[in-house]
């Protein structure tokens, strides 16, 4: 989910102590969104990161696959970006996504393509210009639209449309009305669509004006680089993730913006005197001893956030497992003792589950299928509760969703919109050891496959009475041969009139070894021959 999306979702909450803290290093700048001292939103982005959603490129056709009724875009990046067909014609009243209120009916829009109809709209080698919707995700390259939006401060700009509207955020209808004369007097060209986002309610026709002004330059630099550039080039880029957090947050709903570094300080500072006089008095310089995210408790609760095993305050939690094409979640009982009857103690775990759930989703930043596990429930009103517990709880995500009821298996289906890589994703790497597994074989496996292979190794010696071999494994399946299998290892040397050496070595991988054959120093089995590991 975007700075953008997040911060749009508080308006219509209570009243709540609203905290952005800002952990700005060299290679990496965090944010935490903390309500009443809460974890409820992170969002990192590192210097070497080259964050493309929102980006807007002049491409190239590579391919029109009428059999996908998508094309493939070369915009200069290691993948293609993937455009469906009824994205690539830019339709006016359809620039705008959900999140700022504004429908956009796609299914309408799907009609397919007839074989070569696109082809002969955009053959191969043609330019075409397009923005980023979903970045690369695992082995997928971008999506892409020609549908562009550039959202300001206060106005999302869509190039080639004639809609001015507002925001459905923005609720009070005489609020609606004076926006609306606003944007009929707007220095503005008519082929530049304007949306007011909901930072726009309350906010003075001269604000709008700069914003206007901003944005209309902004695409004048585009058309420039439309005209001037060779394909692929990328014509547009996001601000950085500072830049955007005053831009997308600094409402009325935010008491104020702290972070640790004092040139990021004067930059925020001079770019909310553009906004808000006012605002300026709620950015603050933190200078404490410990580091900022010590101080506001969020250090620990990303910790906490991004265990596998998630704790609740009943006393139950949360397994999860994050897969590439989905993530599955399991709630369990855990130590939990409360309720009258069970069933009473199993819904009070799936209400609060259901609703840490969404929080994890939103932190996770995770997307595609999600299947949730709850603790069954025999009432088909308690199940209702769950669900709807978490419809409601997920409405607070800006990223799209869609949650199924409770199926007769006990399951919650849903699905969240995948924008970009999840955080787990994009801060760690498989592991070296496992390969990601989590698991590696224990070593009672190690023993079985070991002596499997000895057997079938000196069988193919042919009953050599000299056969000799020193086997090398890993500290602890040593310790296992030795305690457990020895009888069984001296069953072999007989059986194969054979002698073994096993010699312990920690540089040698838990689910590998090597034999040598001693007397004429020939590898057998290669260490690392074993397992994928």
């Amino acid at each position: 989910m975007s700075m953008l999306e997040y911060f749009k979702m508080w308006k219509l909450r209570k009243k709540v102590k609203k905290e952005i803290v800002i952990n700005e290093e060299g290679l990496e700048t965090r944010v935490a969104v903390l309500e009443e001292g809460k974890l409820e939103g992170f969002f990192v982005e590192r210097e070497s990161d080259d964050r493309i959603v929102g980006s807007i490129f002049k491409g190239r056709i590579q391919n029109v696959e009428d059999a996908l009724q998508a094309a493939f875009v070369d915009i200069g990046m290691k993948k293609n970006a993937f455009i469906h067909y009824w994205d690539m014609i830019p339709e006016d009243a359809a620039r705008l996504e959900a999140e700022e209120g504004v429908s956009r009916n796609r299914s309408s829009r799907k009609r397919k393509y007839a074989a070569g109809e696109m082809a002969k709209k955009f053959p191969v080698g043609s330019e075409i210009v397009v923005q980023v919707t979903k970045g690369a995700i695992g082995t997928k390259g971008p999506r892409v639209t020609a549908n562009l939006s550039v959202p300001g401060r206060y106005l999302v700009m869509m190039p080639g449309s004639r809609m001015k509207g507002v925001s459905k955020k923005i609720d009070d209808a005489k609020e609606r009305d004076r926006l609306k004369k606003v944007l009929t007097r707007l220095p503005a060209p008519d082929d530049l669509g304007l949306i007011v986002r909901t930072a726009g309610a309350g906010a003075r026709p001269t604000s709008f004006v700069r914003d206007t002004r901003q944005l209309v330059e902004t695409w004048q630099e585009i058309e420039t680089g439309i005209r001037e550039s060779p394909a692929p080039c990328r014509l547009y880029k996001e601000p950085d993730l500072v830049e955007r957090v005053v831009r997308d947050s600094l409402t009325e709903d935010i008491d104020r913006i702290v972070i640790d570094d004092k040139d990021q300080f004067n930059r925020i500072k001079e770019l909310v005197s553009r906004i808000s006089r006012r605002g300026r008095n709620r950015i603050k310089l933190y200078d404490g001893a410990a580091p900022i995210f010590e101080h506001f408790d969020v250090e620990r609760q990303l910790e906490n956030a991004f265990q596998r095993k998630v704790w609740l305050k009943s006393g139950g939690y949360l397994i999860f497992d994050e897969t590439e094409a989905l993530v599955a979640i399991d709630v369990n009982t855990g130590r939990h003792k409360g309720g009258k009857t069970q069933e009473e103690a199993i819904v009070e775990v799936n209400i609060e589950a259901a609703e840490e759930v969404a929080r994890q989703l939103r932190l996770r930043n995770v997307g595609g299928l999600v299947v949730i596990d709850f603790i069954d429930m025999k009432s088909k009103r308690h199940q209702n509760q769950v669900y709807r517990t978490l419809k409601e709880a997920v409405r607070r995500d800006k990223a799209r969703t869609n949650v199924l009821p409770v199926s007769d298996l006990g399951l919650i289906e849903m699905t969240r919109q995948r924008v970009e890589e999840s955080i787990r994703a994009a801060t760690f790497t498989d592991c070296p050891y496992c390969k990601g597994r989590g698991k590696i074989k224990s070593p009672l496996s190690m023993s079985v496959e070991i002596q499997r292979r000895l057997t079938q190794l000196m069988r193919a010696q042919n009953r050599r009475d000299d056969l000799s071999l020193r086997i090398s494994v890993n500290p602890a399946v040593l310790d296992r041969l030795r305690s457990e299998d020895e009888d069984m290892l001296v069953g072999l040397e007989q059986k194969f009139h054979a002698q073994m050496a096993f010699v312990s070595d920690p540089h040698i991988h838990m689910e590998h070894f090597r034999v040598v054959d001693t007397h004429t120093n020939e590898e057998l089995h290669p260490a690392g021959h074993a397992g994928d590991a």
